[in-house]
């Protein structure tokens, strides 16, 4: 049976067309993490107290250690309390001095930031400390609910307007949005501006992977995951390095727009994916588009082909029913969902929580970021030595243990601490990647999409309770990385219901996907 693969193997499954395609949708990649490394700078927290300069009324010449004594209460610890002061009196220097104040109330003059790492953060301008701190904590989500969001709305818009819309749209959205973020004159219109940043790049980040999956053959087809994933890595250790240099986040915000504005000039100009167009039975755009792809990759291929796959592709309909209607669809979708699931949350609960693992936090990005680009060249040798199905259940199940590996050595160790929870990243971005090649090659052309779609929306789900899973250690330490320890390695033992798909065809059809490909 004549199927897509056959005109791909025609025209060069992985020739000048596919690689130039494939690298102007992974260069975005770059740009990408920016947003997401902006989270875990922007949101730093300071080293802040109350403004108590009334006192400098009556005393204009003290020091001030000596303004700090007398105006702040103390904690247990014989620290300064953040949030509190006393309260202001009418009194002259000596009698406060004689006789103390003991009345305590929250800041009433605002607060000051003695931050020595940062010039400007989303803490200092907004004063995001004290009982704005949930808020704080919020943005997180907030920026994750985009994620998902944004994974739920291009999702069914792929399959109805095209994969190549739904990637032009979102980067349009980025850059007017990462604009607005740095402009943003108060917390509420910084959260929506994120919010929609966010379903920009839950939108794009699929879309784009899907879109040169469909273009590429069968021995390259782990390239689009895996290439976007080595630029993300190398776009963390990018936007380090202009975080350690220009630490102002309204600045950082603007520097990140340069790129997005080229990315979405060119953008305009990549091609519709001809598997999409073939499904929707638009059989002219199609043959323009293979012509031109057979053309730049120097082949040639006939008319009677493009036909003779119409003829015999049968035309599916019903959406995500045909997901839902299969027992072995439906297995499929469940399980590799739990498995990206336990990833995302795992990833990024690791991620957000770079500054608690004692060491520098720009030492410990650098080796987040660093450690992440060998992961993706190891991951696309297993994908062709291992295969999917045992590539999979490694990660999930070493990166699991060496997670909850963590809590068996000591917290004061921050080395061992910082060491584990790198590894143990490291296979979680590898995992990711893996889920999301899977789901390329599980589900047929017609609901590839909208499954795609709905497991990334399970996935940003589990992303955006990360900062949440993390909250959970105020109750207990280990809390947060038991549950994502557990997590992983349950999703690497249901891993093993899933088939083996190396170097098979794309399905087009759901008879194909239910199994006969993989007798």
């Amino acid at each position: 049976m004549a199927d897509f693969g056959e005109i791909l193997e025609t025209i060069g499954d992985f020739g000048l067309f596919q690689k130039l395609l494939l690298f102007a949708l992974c260069f975005p990649n770059l740009i990408l993490p920016f947003q997401l490394s902006s989270l875990v700078f922007n949101h730093a927290d300071t080293n802040h107290h109350c403004n108590t300069d009334w006192i400098l009324q009556v005393g204009p010449n003290l020091t001030k250690e000596e303004q700090l004594n007398l105006t702040l209460p103390r904690l247990p610890d014989g620290s300064f309390d953040p949030c509190q002061m006393y309260v202001p009196v009418d009194w002259d220097l000596s009698a406060i001095r004689e006789h103390g104040l003991n009345e305590t109330t929250t800041c009433t003059d605002g607060l000051v930031h003695n931050d020595t790492i940062y010039d400007s953060t989303i803490v200092t301008d907004f004063d995001l400390v004290c009982e704005n701190a949930n808020i704080f904590r919020g943005a997180q989500t907030i920026f994750f609910a985009g994620v998902l969001a944004g994974a739920v709305l291009f999702g069914p818009f792929a399959e109805s307007f095209g994969r190549k819309r739904a990637t032009q749209i979102p980067m349009v959205l980025m850059l007017i949005f990462t604009v607005v973020t740095g402009l943003s004159p108060n917390i509420y219109v910084y959260l929506a501006s994120q919010f929609i940043v966010g379903v920009a790049l839950g939108g794009f980040r699929i879309n784009s992977i899907i879109l040169a999956t469909e273009w590429i053959g069968v021995a390259q087809r782990s390239y689009a995951a895996c290439l976007s994933q080595v630029l993300a890595a190398l776009g963390q250790v990018m936007f380090l390095a202009v975080v350690y240099f220009i630490r102002d986040w309204r600045l950082d915000q603007f520097i990140m727009a340069g790129p997005l504005g080229f990315i979405v000039v060119y953008i305009w100009f990549i091609p519709e994916s001809a598997r999409w167009l073939l499904d929707r039975r638009r059989t002219t755009d199609a043959k323009k588009l293979i012509q031109k792809a057979a053309a730049i990759n120097k082949r040639t291929v006939p008319d009677s082909l493009v036909e003779k796959v119409l003829e015999e592709k049968p035309v599916e309909k019903g959406g995500i029913k045909i997901l839902f209607a299969s027992c072995v669809l439906r297995k499929y979708f469940f399980t590799i969902t739990f498995a990206w699931c336990a990833v995302n949350l795992a990833y990024y609960s690791l991620s957000l929580n770079v500054g608690k693992f004692g060491l520098d936090i720009f030492l410990t990005q650098l080796i987040f970021g660093l450690s992440e680009i060998p992961v993706h060249f190891l991951c696309m040798w297993s994908l062709e030595t291992a295969g999917r199905k045992a590539s999979l259940m490694g990660a999930l199940i070493v990166g699991g243990f060496l997670c909850l590996l963590i809590l068996a050595v000591p917290q004061s160790d921050y080395v061992a601490v910082a060491a584990l929870a790198t590894c143990g990243r490291f296979l979680m971005n590898g995992a990711g990647s893996i889920c999301t090649i899977y789901f390329q090659e599980l589900f047929p052309t017609s609901i590839r999409q909208t499954a795609t779609g709905l497991g990334s929306t399970a996935a940003r789900a589990a992303s955006m309770l990360s900062p949440v899973v993390n909250m959970l250690e105020i109750y207990h330490f280990t809390i947060p990385t038991v549950v994502i320890g557990s997590l992983a390695l349950g999703s690497g033992i249901m891993a093993f219901l899933l088939p083996e798909t190396r170097r098979t065809e794309l399905p087009d059809s759901t008879e194909e996907a239910e199994g006969k490909r993989y007798m």
